[in-house]
């Protein structure tokens, strides 16, 4: 199973972590898998192409991890929380309809 746990600090989105194999097919020809790392990949992408402040982040092994600097400008937590809503949307549709092998955890502080 994917686990997607994306943290919140008020209406902000601060972080994200993605773990685990979906399991939905072999490793290499999971779509599941495939779909939530261009999703989450892109983002990054994204965030460390728009962002003055880059966020810190880390990929092992199939796993992800991304947090937000905490100082970032008005603008660049604009341009982060555009990109990262974005991101959950997508998500959050992958998750509905694979839902045996992605889920989606919002933890809000």
């Amino acid at each position: 199973m994917l686990k997607i746990t994306v943290d919140y600090a008020g209406t902000n989105i601060t972080s994200f972590q993605v773990v685990g194999h979906a399991e939905y097919a072999p490793l290499g020809e999971d779509i599941c898998c495939a779909g939530v790392s261009a999703i989450t990949q892109t983002a990054l992408i994204g965030l460390l192409n728009h962002l003055e402040e880059e966020p810190s982040y880390s990929i092992d092994k199939g796993n992800l991890s991304v947090s937000l600097a905490d100082n970032l400008s008005q603008t660049d937590n604009e341009k982060a929380q555009i990109i990262l809503s974005t991101m959950l949307k997508g998500l959050e549709s992958m998750a509905e309809s694979y839902a045996d092998f992605i889920k989606v955890f919002i933890r809000r502080c």
